[in-house]
């Protein structure tokens, strides 16, 4: 009994140690997760200031493109090596990799240079989100993963919100090599928080780990070659011109290479049962069709806002960023929904709303006031909370530990890729829109470039009208196919495995 009393005082002493070690990790992620989250918006207000000062204004659309392709291909890669050597190690090589990048982006001396420094950045970054987002569910049970995975969703926001603006203030009253160093103090800390604080459990040894080294190499290689000839066709080139016809040739290539080498290896980077079981395959499938329908208001409201409506630029980013107040409220109540009805109703509950938003707003009047479009994506973030969030806690709980890095990181893969389509997509059907309206080879970029405070011809602000029109409808159409995978796909109740 002695001893018993002991063990239990023991247990009790150690519990507020354990509960302030958890809190400084959760900081770090939330750190982490601040640094992905800004640097892919932070940049954009001050391209202005980079060209003038580099130069590179042909190709500085790759400082986002080439950072977006690197976070991209690696995700698969870091969610495998998560599992098979701990997060811990990832998320410290990860950290380290992005840091490095910032510092080489802050010394960058041509425009060249800051673009292949952005891709080392990126090569960080991919570790950045998809071992985030895993350690949250290897931190709490899932009755406790709504709590972090609202806090992981609200840095989100409040980052893409703050990005811009940010951005903007550093490269006017400092300079814009300053959007780069901030990274490092704030990722010192985290990683220093992770490296005195994370300490994950033993695991069961295994024989030797043997990382699938030639997958990880085709994967990249694949995904590299595909996402660049969807990020440039129809932008650097059209997409029937021979560097598009040739990058697809090679990336279909590859993509036989990668099913060769993938199933010959033992521990495949990307394994056969991601898309073999229902319940994973089907949110693949529809998160794939969120970040496919996010592109929608993401790059296509703006420019309606200043164009249609005639707001100012900060009247138009206020009118985008609402959905970013009210989708981490929602996913933060989504488990008040999830624990009655389960994750797949609640998701179908919220992709099915957001296709009905998507859908009305072509109905909305022309011009109209800004209250309406910005009713619409109060509303739409409500909606995808619902979405998203069961959708991930729910799949991250039918998978053990081991499972749980490749899984996060497909699932985020899958939106990633989404949004990669859905802005060559989107932007071919806006552009083609805009060419039926007007006559002649217009395109989105080349007529908001010409328009002057919003003061455009009719003419041109019912095309673009049009064109922001069509493109929802499509978004809402991708909504209508996320719900039908769900439906058809997804089991009604996922099959979660207790912790």
């Amino acid at each position: 009994m002695d001893q018993e009393d002991t063990e239990a005082r023991t247990t009790a002493a150690d519990r507020p140690q354990d509960t302030r070690r958890r809190g400084a990790v959760v900081a770090a992620l939330m750190l982490s997760m601040a640094l992905a989250a800004l640097d892919s918006t932070v940049v954009s207000t001050a391209v202005p200031q980079i060209v003038g000062d580099l130069g590179g204004f042909s190709v500085f659309s790759w400082l986002f493109s080439g950072y977006l392709l690197a976070v991209t291909v690696t995700l698969p890669v870091y969610g495998k090596l998560s599992d098979t050597f701990g997060r811990k190690p990832v998320l410290v090589a990860g950290a380290s990799v992005f840091l490095l990048g910032s510092l080489l982006c802050a010394l960058a001396w041509n425009m060249g240079a800051l673009i292949a420094f952005r891709v080392v950045q990126g090569l960080g970054g991919g570790a950045l989100q998809g071992t985030v987002q895993t350690l949250a569910a290897d931190l709490y049970p899932l009755e406790e993963r709504p709590k972090i995975q609202s806090k992981l969703s609200t840095v989100w926001a409040v980052s893409a919100v703050a990005g811009p603006g940010l951005g903007g203030v550093l490269a006017a009253y400092a300079d814009w090599r300053w959007i780069f160093l901030v990274n490092l103090p704030v990722g010192a800390v985290a990683l220093w928080l992770i490296v005195r604080h994370l300490h994950e459990p033993e695991r069961e040894s295994r024989a030797r780990a043997r990382v699938d080294w030639a997958g990880a190499l085709a994967v990249f290689a694949c995904g590299g070659v595909l996402l660049t000839a969807l990020v440039q066709g129809g932008v650097a080139w059209a997409w029937l011109s021979a560097p598009s016809l040739a990058l697809f040739a090679i990336g279909s290539a590859l993509v036989a290479l990668v099913m060769v080498v993938e199933g010959r290896a033992a521990e495949p980077i990307i394994p056969g049962w991601v898309w073999r079981r229902r319940t994973i395959a089907a949110v693949n499938l529809a998160l794939g069709a969120l970040g496919l329908l996010m592109v929608a208001p993401s790059v296509f409201l703006p420019t309606y806002a200043q164009s249609v409506l005639g707001l100012s630029p900060v009247a138009a980013g206020f009118v985008l960023s609402v959905w970013t107040l009210s989708w981490p409220v929602s996913a933060a109540l989504s488990q008040h929904i999830y624990r009655r009805i389960g994750f797949r109703d609640t998701a179908m509950l919220g992709i099915g709303t957001a296709a009905l938003i998507l859908f009305a707003f072509p109905f909305l009047p022309y011009p109209g006031e800004a209250w309406q479009p910005t009713l619409l994506m109060l509303l739409l973030g409500g909606a995808l909370g619902l979405f998203q969030l069961p959708l991930i806690v729910g799949v991250q709980s039918t998978v053990g530990w081991s499972e749980r890095g490749t899984t996060t990181a497909s699932v985020l893969f899958c939106r990633q890729t989404g949004q990669t389509i859905g802005a060559s997509v989107f932007g071919a059907v806006a552009n083609g829109v805009l060419a039926a309206r007007l006559g002649g080879a217009s395109d989105l970029d080349s007529v908001t470039r010409t328009l002057d405070d919003g003061r455009a011809p009719e003419a041109t602000r019912r095309a673009i009208a049009d064109a922001v029109h069509a493109v929802y409808l499509g978004a809402a159409g991708a909504a209508a196919l996320a719900f039908l995978v769900l439906l058809f796909l997804a089991p009604r109740r996922f099959p979660v495995i207790k912790d």
